[in-house]
């Protein structure tokens, strides 16, 4: 029996999938087999049988942070944005969510209710358990505000983490440290809210990322986090890379702490980028730019 028939009681399999069709950046070579498991006993079957097989896993949610590498990927790509979206409101304002489920989706269904708190994530293409690993966030507010627990399989139990076991930090969390932790959803605690004024912050932010952003090409999202007082856009801009291009891959006219793929980019014209703007700005500004974009090389 092959593995996709081991694999298909229990998950959608997909085989030899160009990492292009499931990255925002459209970048990244062949991974063997990418799968969406149907539920949670489904997840921890697959989780056996990949074992047994001894293949290399990794965790995707919407590509949206990510940069594959160029190189073809022979390993499983598990992705929960299919069967694990369901989320639950409760009368205290709180919400039960899995880790697949849109952030923005969630972010105007918490809207509907008259719910705050997640204005600041409804425009961040990623799921919820993106979100948890990185401690997303935007216009100063982030994960960490809202999270009270988090749904994790670690060594093949489901375990609660509260809050205050999380180390979240400026674009941290612990999950970083812990790459074989499966992130399955998490507790928010939201709060009541004057519905217009919550779709007024959102629509207002919506039209200042379409007016300052390069949404209209690949790309992922913000490449480097902000140092403690400076914007990175204002540092890349000040040492003349707005415009500067390696291979397909160019830092964009609009908004300097974004790379998008200009014209068929590879992973290498992407980091060489990246590695350049690194090394200018530490040599003018004695800063270290940190990415936030999540590097796939399939040897790590």
């Amino acid at each position: 029996m092959t593995l996709k028939e081991k694999l298909q009681p229990y998950a959608d399999v997909e085989v030899n999938v160009s990492l292009k069709t499931r990255t925002t950046f459209r970048i990244g070579g062949n991974c063997s087999y990418f799968i969406y498991p149907k539920n949670e006993l489904c997840l921890l079957r697959v989780m056996d049988i990949l074992k047994d097989e001894e293949m290399p896993i990794k965790i995707f949610g919407k590509g949206s942070n990510i940069l594959c590498s160029d190189d073809d990927y022979d390993g499983v790509i598990l992705c929960l944005d299919r069967y694990f979206t369901d989320f639950y409101f409760e009368e205290d304002g709180s919400c039960l969510v899995q880790a697949g489920t849109s952030i923005i989706l969630l972010a105007h269904e918490a809207m509907k209710r008259s719910l705050s708190g997640l204005e600041f994530a409804s425009g961040i293409p990623g799921t919820i358990g993106g979100a948890l690993f990185m401690n997303a966030g935007a216009y100063k507010s982030d994960m960490a505000g809202i999270v009270q627990e988090v749904y994790v399989l670690k060594e093949h139990m489901i375990c609660i983490m509260r809050k205050d076991e999380l180390d979240y930090a400026y674009r941290h969390s612990i999950f970083q440290q812990h790459r074989d932790w499966l992130i399955l959803g998490c507790r928010l605690q939201l709060q009541e809210g004057d519905q217009k004024e919550i779709r007024d912050v959102m629509d207002s932010r919506r039209k200042r990322r379409m007016d300052s952003q390069p949404l209209n090409k690949p790309c992922a999202g913000s490449v480097f986090r902000n140092p403690e007082s400076h914007q990175a856009w204002q540092l890349i801009e000040s040492i003349g890379m707005r415009g500067k291009r390696i291979g397909g891959a160019m830092v964009s006219e609009k908004h300097a702490n974004f790379i998008v793929n200009e014209d068929n980019a590879k992973a290498n014209d992407v980091a060489a980028l990246v590695e350049e703007i690194q090394k200018e700005v530490k040599e003018r500004f004695d800063i270290d730019l940190i990415t936030e974009v999540e590097k796939f090389n399939w040897n790590n």
